[in-house]
């Protein structure tokens, strides 16, 4: 397995085939910088590869999920050069499409309030699941700026019609009304996160890990990337494919024989 060690802003658990990754800034609510960013990129990155994981765990560690950018970080960016300040925001963008197009599953455990950054990194995640005590927003417009690299990702998650009010207006939303927008998919009362997590969970855990796989890269290609002249052709094949790999012989047949394919553990 690689090394998940000397993050200075994130904790990582690994633990019965699932990785945890605590957002562990909490002094500043878990806020962006150069740092955050860079260790996000790299534990997403090495996750890739790691077969015995089955699904990733966002979340953060204080009040709050992840505040946006920190105020520190944004009094040296304000000096950058344009060639900084690109440099800057390609990785930003870059962490973002790393977890949107990630092979594993990714469940948001929203903890607390997400602002600005915030918002984009829950929104590149799978399922979505917040503190119905949270709060949401995408203030950039307050402060002269745009949600540019988070953009694309809010806009597919909730729509250009809902996207263009938030963003023109700055509006903080609570969770209630995110859910209701599709910000996030469950808003739940705190002492229900963790259970509410977990359901959704063990509910992957039954499912074929190459499967997993596949979907999430059908849901991209399908969605984003391939010609709707192609689809069909791109998805006849795709489905041929599985029938006949190891995992999808062993599924069908563990149907049809009444019992549980070889990839069902134990839940947790």
């Amino acid at each position: 397995m690689a090394k998940f060690t000397d993050y200075s802003t994130i904790k990582i658990e690994i633990d019965n085939r699932i990785a945890r990754i605590f957002l562990n800034r909490p002094e500043v609510h878990n806020a962006f910088n150069n740092h955050l960013i860079n260790d996000l990129y790299d534990v997403f990155n090495k996750l890739k590869n790691e077969n015995e994981i089955r699904i990733i765990i966002l979340t953060g560690l204080g009040k709050s999920f992840c505040a946006g950018a920190d105020l520190n970080w944004m009094k040296s960016v304000i000096n950058y050069s344009y060639e900084q300040n690109l440099e800057e925001s390609l990785k930003l963008a870059n962490l973002m499409y790393l977890v949107f197009t990630h092979p594993k599953p990714v469940i948001a455990r929203i903890n607390g309030s997400a602002i600005g950054g915030g918002v984009g990194l829950m929104s590149v995640c799978d399922i979505l699941i917040a503190d119905e005590n949270a709060i949401f927003g995408l203030s950039e417009v307050k402060l002269g700026l745009v949600p540019a690299a988070i953009s694309p990702f809010v806009m597919c998650r909730i729509g250009e019609p809902r996207a263009r009010e938030l963003f023109i207006t700055g509006e903080r939303i609570t969770a209630k009304k995110a859910e209701k927008l599709n910000l996030i998919n469950y808003a739940v009362p705190t002492n229900k996160l963790d259970e509410t997590v977990n359901e959704k969970v063990n509910l992957i855990l039954q499912n074929g890990p190459e499967a997993i796989r596949v979907v999430k890269e059908m849901i991209f290609n399908v969605g984003h990337k391939i010609d709707i002249s192609e689809v069909h052709n791109y998805t006849a094949k795709l489905i041929a494919n599985l029938r006949l790999s190891p995992e999808g012989q062993e599924g069908m047949n563990a149907f049809l024989e009444k019992r549980k394919p070889n990839w069902v553990n134990n839940k947790i």
